[in-house]
């Protein structure tokens, strides 16, 4: 039997006290190149279906477990799970999907200094962000900055203050960013002439709201793709009835399982 992935506790505990750690080798290289491959297909899709028109999401691709296989294989990655299940429990679902790009020459909406969550509870973590690079983060390319132990406050740093005590993330291609959703941070700025490519999940716990209603968004294809940790994470395990027919069923064919946290 193969032992189960477990993240390090070294890693944890820094989360815990400085709000982000750098994961290592969390996808394959081929893995990426598929991952980057589907990326720029969905992004180069988006701008086109939304020429013309108001769009503030710009090069911002939403819901990507719907834009290809290989977002959907990403959602079951043991390493990603290794550190969400002790963070947020092992009932954790998905808050939401999206592409985080820096655009060559310029930056995005993330430039402000921002947290990705907008609770504070003292001691108890109630979103986790990951941030998987597709490409080397550099200071050239817009690498992401974070404050150390900023998930604790509630105000926004000064802009002098977070420029004097910020750090620059810069994992390699395949690494990810796992950090309190807490943290106080922002997007750099890609002086260079190639986007730098990265997919971000926002996870929560399973008794709060998703950004969309995976369950009734996904294709059947999308569900048939995976197992039942992949199913659990986008939410099937914590659907609500609509009527007292889908109230009163077996337990196992209850929407909404019993002990999810």
């Amino acid at each position: 039997m193969i032992a189960p992935v477990a993240a390090p506790e070294e890693s944890l505990n820094e989360l815990r006290t400085r709000g982000f750690t750098i994961t290592r080798g969390v996808v394959s290289r081929a893995q990426l190149y598929e991952l980057k491959e589907a990326l720029e297909t969905a992004i180069a899709e988006d701008l086109e279906a939304w020429r013309g028109r108001q769009y503030t999401d710009a090069h911002m691709v939403l819901n990507l477990m719907t834009r290809g296989k290989p977002f959907v294989r990403l959602l079951e990655n043991e390493i990603l799970h290794a550190y969400l299940s002790p963070l947020l429990g092992e009932t954790c679902i998905l808050y939401a999907y999206t592409s985080s790009s820096m655009p060559p020459g310029g930056t995005n909406y993330s430039r402000r200094v921002h947290v990705d969550c907008p609770r504070v509870i003292p001691g108890y973590i109630t979103n986790v962000g990951v941030t998987l690079a597709l490409d080397d983060f550099t200071e050239e390319n817009g690498a992401m900055e974070l404050l150390p132990g900023s998930f604790v406050r509630e105000d926004a740093p000064r802009e002098d203050e977070f420029n004097a005590n910020a750090e620059l993330a810069c994992p390699r291609a395949g690494d990810a960013i796992v950090f309190n959703a807490r943290t106080w941070h922002r997007g750099g700025i890609n002086r260079t002439g190639a986007y730098r490519h990265a997919v971000t999940m926002n996870v929560c716990r399973s008794y709060m709201r998703q950004q969309f209603d995976y369950p009734r968004l996904v294709t059947a294809e999308v569900v048939d793709a995976l197992g039942p940790l992949g199913r659990r994470f986008l939410g099937f395990n914590v659907r609500m009835p609509v009527s007292l027919d889908e109230y009163y069923v077996p337990a196992e064919q209850r929407l909404y399982q019993p002990n999810q946290g």
